[in-house]
């Protein structure tokens, strides 16, 4: 009798801990599946810095405030929200 219930008690624990497991294996699929799309669209964009200079030129112009060589810069002050 002693026996029987230490190996239900056994039974229990490890089907306890598989199922503990299996919730962290579908957690770390989840993860790799979101951090493969990542690496996809910072790969779709390092492919385009290298290969779009109308893009780059966008970036620099929005990001960097970077003009061309004989360019005016006019800046106007912002309105308050109404």
């Amino acid at each position: 009798m002693l026996l029987t219930a230490s190996l239900a008690g056994f039974g229990l624990r490890e089907s306890i801990r598989v199922w503990q497991m299996r919730q962290e294996l579908s957690a770390l699929e989840r993860d790799v599946s979101a951090l493969t799309e990542k690496q996809k669209a910072l790969e779709a964009l390092a492919e385009r810095l290298r290969s779009d200079p109308a893009y780059l030129e966008k970036l620099a112009r929005e990001e960097m405030g970077m003009v061309r060589e004989g360019e005016t810069v006019l800046k106007f002050p912002s309105t308050p929200n109404r």
